[in-house]
């Protein structure tokens, strides 16, 4: 179904290719995984497929890359719809109308399909994806992960041949992201549809993988299955990290793999204690904190406290709240209820103020970024923050990013720029750090990296939390773990003990030794030295 035939992608001004005589194939009805760390030219393999490299991004291309017998050298992209489907990162930045419905039939309309079976199509393909409830929404009002399963919904309502995903589950929660999955697995085995997917949280779909195709950066691939790549490459998802830990010479590829492997073994590992809760003074309290949109009550009277050098983590379905919740804990949203920060209340405080108690880093850190180079950001962040000058590069420095201060930000990876705007953030000491999905479109070094930087924040005093989808990364990162649903707390508690108990949330370490309380590979290695 795909060819690539020594293909070499070099874009202008590069100094050397991205691809470089890269030869592979995807058979018809096959579910390939295309695995790498951030920069390293997945989003290149991808693009090649329907023809947006190079006829969109330029660049020379030579070689030749056919889909379905087409060659995307002889056939824009435009005359590949009807071949192949395209979901990028952003399915915001994708969306051409307003409401969910018009924008599943965009797509068949641009296609000339009949109008009866387009309507058809419509409903049948709201119903696989599970958002008929959300057909009239405004496309603009929906949260990050029900955008994401509209722009999905409306590339499958086409029925192409070929289906190419760019992070489709970055911002979905577990349970979303399972139901995505398994409509995608469906069309695959049922209807032979070819799905090449790019995915940083691997956990999620690498048991459903026929092939993986692994970019190093160098400019090289390497294909073949999933359980023989993995076990070579730096791309460490939790089951790999266990096969080093266990020395398997190959990877499982899921759960019940593994716990098979463990069992057959004999090797019990000594299960880690319970943390001792932190003794830390209450730095943020909050107590019946609401906030309402309209008619939407998106938080209902929560209370919650944060205590000084603990990191929590903020969990729940997408729409629960979360965002809501800490944008109220900032100050910055109209709500209701009592609110204190380190003794005093950020809504009353100008922004300048504000900051000095609590400061957030939403979901795109890069919306925080608007001057040219990485000196004036840091600059204006002294200024801003009343702080001397050179605080905000030095905190950069401690956060483990080097970047040279001429270097334009939206020319950052998304690792750095998110290490950039911490230290923005931080340039004010404030006592409570919040962020907002910070882990969304980062390889696993990356999210290690972050793991390590919010580690260190709350190390010098600071309560973070954390709202994440993430589950691996919460376990790594956590003490404390508060679950939301339907605006409300549900249930909080530590993170060991919150989510080993929990199906939608443990994470595979758990999930593998059930009953016993691992919650990642490095638990495992503790428990059998």
């Amino acid at each position: 179904m795909i060819d690539f035939d020594e293909v070499t992608l070099t874009y202008p001004q590069a100094m050397r290719p991205t691809l470089d005589r890269v030869s592979l194939h995807v058979g018809e009805g096959d579910l390939c995984l295309v695995v790498g760390a951030t920069g390293s030219g997945k989003s290149t393999v991808l693009g090649a497929i329907n023809g947006l490299v190079p006829h969109f991004t330029g660049g020379r291309l030579q070689g030749s890359v056919r889909v379905d017998g087409r060659s995307t050298a002889e056939h824009r992209p435009r005359n590949l719809a009807d071949v192949v489907g395209y979901v990028g990162q952003d399915p915001l930045r994708g969306f051409v109308t307003d409401t969910v419905e018009d924008e599943i039939a965009y797509g068949m309309e641009q296609l000339g399909i009949d109008p009866v079976a387009m309507r058809k199509r419509v409903e049948e393909t709201l119903d696989l994806m599970g958002i008929a409830d959300l057909r009239r929404r405004p496309l603009t009002e929906l949260s990050g992960g029900q955008q994401q399963r509209v722009a999905i919904a409306a590339v499958l309502a086409a029925q192409p041949k070929v289906l190419v995903l760019d992070e489709p589950t970055s911002s979905l929660d577990p349970t979303a992201a399972q139901d995505v999955l398994a409509a995608i697995t469906t069309l695959v085995h049922d209807v032979g549809l070819t799905v090449v997917l790019a995915e940083h949280r691997l956990e999620r779909v690498m048991q459903a993988a026929d092939s993986v195709i692994w970019v190093p950066g160098d400019g090289s691939v390497s294909v073949g299955p999933a359980a023989s790549v993995l076990a070579g490459s730096t791309i460490v998802p939790p089951l790999s990290a266990l096969a080093r830990v266990m020395g398997w010479a190959d990877v499982p590829l899921s759960v019940r793999e593994a716990r098979r492997r463990v069992h057959s073994e004999g090797r019990r590992p000594v299960p880690p204690a319970e943390p001792v809760p932190a003794a830390g003074e209450v730095v943020l309290s909050a107590r019946r904190l609401s906030v309402r949109y309209g008619d939407v009550h998106a938080v209902r009277s929560v209370d919650l406290d944060l205590r000084a050098g603990t990191v929590a983590t903020l969990m729940g379905r997408n729409g629960a709240g979360k965002s809501s919740l800490l944008w109220a804990l900032q100050g910055a949203l109209s709500c209701e209820g009592d609110l204190l920060v380190a003794g005093r209340d950020p809504r009353g405080l100008t922004a300048t103020h504000a900051r000095r108690v609590v400061t957030l880093v939403p979901q795109t850190a890069a919306d925080l970024l608007y001057l040219p180079t990485v000196a004036a950001e840091c600059a204006q962040a002294d200024l801003e923050s009343g702080a001397e000058p050179g605080t905000a590069a030095t905190l950069l420095a401690e956060l483990g990013s080097y970047l040279p201060g001429e270097r334009d930000p939206r020319d950052l990876s998304e690792g750095q720029r998110l290490a950039l705007v911490l230290a923005i953030q931080l340039t004010a000491s404030p006592p409570v750090v919040l962020l907002d999905e910070p882990t969304r479109g980062l390889d696993y070094q990356t999210k290690a990296d972050l793991q390590r930087i919010v580690t260190r924040i709350a190390a010098t005093g600071a309560a973070v939390l954390i709202s994440t989808h993430d589950v691996e990364f919460a376990a790594g990162v956590s003490d404390r773990t508060i679950l939301m649903a339907d605006g409300e707390i549900v249930a909080q508690g530590t993170t060991r003990s919150l989510l080993t108990s929990s199906v939608a949330y443990a994470p595979q370490m758990a999930k593998v030794f059930a009953p016993l309380p691992f919650l990642t590979a490095a638990d495992v290695s503790a428990g059998l030295s």
